[in-house]
């Protein structure tokens, strides 16, 4: 498999009054093209502030990351936006969808920041929502969805661009044991289908051992251990 995403000497500290805290701490990971990866750790162990940094989402005090050989250290914040508009789907705990507009609209958003024009944004949000399994809730709020439904259209939302990587941050963490069972299914077809790059964080230890090519675990801002999975 060829590398998607790199990171060489990954660091982020926070200064929490006189106390300098490294979220992440020192991080070289190499993530590979089509496959599925999880972060797991406890709560403050870096997971999340680690994903952020892999999207672009937020800077690094010190070192890098590599998207197909981009380096987010050359860029201009413009430059950084349109990487992640372009490269990377976000796919939150709690959807992040905007109330007021209807599923089809919340997954045609990205076309509509990048300029494509309405058809043509129409057509393919639909075309998205109709891989989720959604084509018939199109014209739903997201108040008229079931948090199954929600994670559904923000998973189209995260596709509509044709990202190679997609971040999902405790995707499941929201949902109900059927629903997340859903969800990670659909997640699994997306990877095989589209060849897609899937990392996730979440504390849910069955789902990264089972569901999952590798495991990565973090500690205090640092990579423990970093395994195949048991799937």
């Amino acid at each position: 498999m060829s590398d998607l995403l790199v990171t060489e000497k990954l660091t982020r500290r926070y200064v929490m009054g006189e106390t300098v805290v490294s979220a992440v701490d020192g991080i070289d990971l190499t993530f590979h093209t089509g496959e599925i990866a999880a972060i797991v750790g406890r709560s403050g162990s870096g997971k999340s502030t680690l994903l952020h940094l892999l999207g672009g989402l937020d800077r690094p005090t010190s070192g890098d990351i590599a998207i197909q050989d981009r380096r987010m250290s050359e860029l201009t914040d413009d430059e950084l936006a349109i990487l992640r508009r372009d490269k990377v789907g976000f796919i939150f705990q709690f959807f992040n969808l905007i109330p007021t507009r209807n599923a089809l609209q919340n997954v045609e958003l990205p076309l509509v920041l990048s300029g494509v024009p309405v058809r043509e944004r129409r057509e393919q949000a639909m075309t998205f929502l109709r891989q989720v399994g959604l084509e018939s809730r199109a014209e739903h709020k997201p108040q008229e969805l079931s948090g199954g439904e929600q994670q559904r259209v923000a998973i189209a939302r995260a596709l509509v661009m044709n990202p190679p990587l997609l971040l999902a941050d405790e995707p499941t963490g929201n949902l109900d044991t059927k629903t997340s069972g859903e969800i990670v299914a659909l997640l699994h077809q997306i990877q095989k289908e589209e060849g897609k790059s899937i990392i996730l964080v979440t504390h849910d230890r069955e789902l990264a051992e089972t569901e999952t090519d590798r495991v990565v675990e973090m500690k205090d801002g640092a990579i423990v251990d970093d395994r195949r999975s048991k799937r």
